[in-house]
């Protein structure tokens, strides 16, 4: 058996997100065929894998993005038996499997010590927001639309004080099942191209909707409602209701992952 590394870019719009699910009395779409639960793109994925190597695998993801979110650099590994294909032949023909809005970037072969979830050491997700009167036509479940002008030094002020380890509990949905909110937050900036703004946050590990709710704070203070420095009370109160809104999940994307040395897995 070989294991192979994934990097997989995918449009969530369509998707309840990255782990697989089974029907609910709640869904609202289509009832999926039998056997298969909603639409997510685990399961899509595992299909597409598949049906190319012609034996069940199992896919193991590094992060669970939520319903409606995008990535373009998420990891996944599975295992199997099919090493007579090229790597680039199997890349193809998994691709070709897929639908359009999602696409593996990059496969390639791994140590079995490779755990696309143990071996992660850091992440970075961006939130992508546009900052115009006119809504984005073209794109709109893939950018926040903010009419309003937002204070862009504020917000980078603001984003410079959630940099360090802190108790982020006041930026965590409340049932994230955590007992330690504590999390280091190696930067936090914000990027501004015409109407596009981008707030970058890497990580070593995160809460449930903390960065939609850092974005939906950091809004916030580029509208005026919050001073750059009410982040550090935000943070002293350790309470959800001290920041700021929830970001809604499109303007959401999982931009990279960074992994361990071999050598440090092994050890």
């Amino acid at each position: 058996m070989q294991r192979y590394k994934l990097t997989i870019a995918y449009r969530g719009t369509n998707y309840h997100g990255w782990q697989a699910q089974a029907m609910t009395e709640n869904f609202k779409g289509p009832a999926p065929a039998e056997g298969q639960g909603i639409p997510t793109i685990q399961e899509t994925l595992s299909r597409a894998i598949e049906s190319v190597v012609r034996h069940p695998i199992a896919l193991v993801g590094s992060s669970r993005t939520d319903a409606g979110v995008h990535a373009k650099g998420q990891l996944a590994h599975f295992d199997t038996d099919q090493t007579q294909i090229p790597i680039e032949g199997l890349r193809r023909a998994i691709n070709a499997a897929l639908p359009a809005d999602i696409t593996v970037r990059e496969l390639a072969p791994v140590e079995n010590s490779f755990d696309a979830i143990t071996s992660t050491i850091s992440k970075r997700y961006q939130y992508a927001i546009w900052n115009k009167p006119d809504r984005p036509t073209f794109f709109p479940d893939l950018v926040w639309h903010r009419w309003q002008e937002l204070d862009f030094a504020a917000m980078r002020d603001g984003a410079n004080r959630l940099v360090g380890e802190h108790d982020f509990a006041s930026f965590a949905r409340p049932g994230h099942g955590r007992e330690n909110t504590v999390r280091n937050v190696l930067a936090c900036d914000v990027a501004r191209r015409g109407p596009l703004l981008v707030i970058g946050v890497e990580g070593t590990g995160f809460l449930w909707n903390m960065v939609r709710i850092i974005a939906g704070t950091l809004v916030e203070v580029g509208l005026g409602r919050y001073q750059p420095a009410d982040i550090d009370a935000m943070l002293a109160a350790k309470d959800r209701q001290a920041a700021g809104q929830t970001a809604p999940p499109h303007g959401l994307y999982l931009h990279w992952i960074k992994t361990a040395p071999a050598a440090w897995r092994a050890g």
